[in-house]
């Protein structure tokens, strides 16, 4: 039998690697920018090229990549709104707005009772709606998706101000340490959360997919299952 970390840790430890290669681009920028005397094109080049460093690494390493390009499409966006409004400050604009966004939709899934992480929880388990039928579990997704509201509020809280006040530097360093660090923390908290939620039988049974819907897998059809839909067919 596996270990119970096992999966959890590896879906955490490829999901921090991965956070890792999207956070340096802007760890680039931000020095690059604080050291240049504010040249805010030189800040944008560079960034850009470590992000491509890194997608080309991944994809010369052959390591998952999906979230690379999509961390380099960011900086695109970004490096675009800061050279086309002239403003360093506005670099950190789309991840503000895309933030918003994701406190929106986290909101609206929890007032009406379909929190996020219980739909996304169905998808990968191909139970659908089936969560929403055990309180203990319905309870636990739900808690889930409030911790991770929480953070994109907190992120929220901190850049909005400071975006507000042009900031550049320290919308550098938040937006680093608000990225791979808290990011981490987050998920310890939601992993937590979920946990004590519900007792040792119900999480025996929940904590592998859960681990899959971190690492956004599907979780092996048991052979009994197999079996059992063969039959049924």
């Amino acid at each position: 039998m596996a270990e119970p970390a096992a999966a959890p840790s590896k879906g955490l430890g490829s999901w921090v690697g991965m956070m890792v290669d999207v956070g340096l681009p802007w760890i680039a920028f931000t020095l690059v920018y604080g050291f240049s005397d504010h040249n805010l094109k030189l800040a944008l080049i560079v960034a850009i090229s470590a992000a491509a460093a890194v997608a080309l690494y991944r994809l010369v390493r052959r390591k998952p990549i999906a979230s690379v390009i999509a961390g380099f499409i960011g900086v695109l966006i970004s490096a675009w709104t800061a050279h086309h409004t002239g403003q360093a400050q506005d670099a950190f604009l789309p991840g503000i707005l895309l933030n918003a966004g994701y406190g929106v939709l986290y909101l609206v899934t929890i007032v009406t009772r379909y929190p996020l992480f219980g739909l996304l929880y169905g998808v990968i388990t191909q139970t659908w709606l089936g969560w929403r039928n055990d309180p203990v579990l319905f309870r636990g997704l739900n808690r889930v998706t409030i911790v991770f509201a929480g953070q994109v509020a907190i992120r929220l809280l901190i850049m909005v101000p400071l975006y507000l006040a042009h900031n550049v530097n320290a919308l550098g360093i938040a937006k680093i340490g608000l990225g791979l660090p808290f990011y981490a923390v987050t998920l310890w908290a939601a992993y937590a959360v979920l946990r004590s939620s519900m007792p040792a039988d119900k999480w025996e049974e929940v904590k592998d997919n859960f681990a899959h819907l971190l690492r956004g897998t599907r979780p092996e059809t048991k052979p009994e299952e197999r079996a059992g839909s063969s039959t049924d067919s």
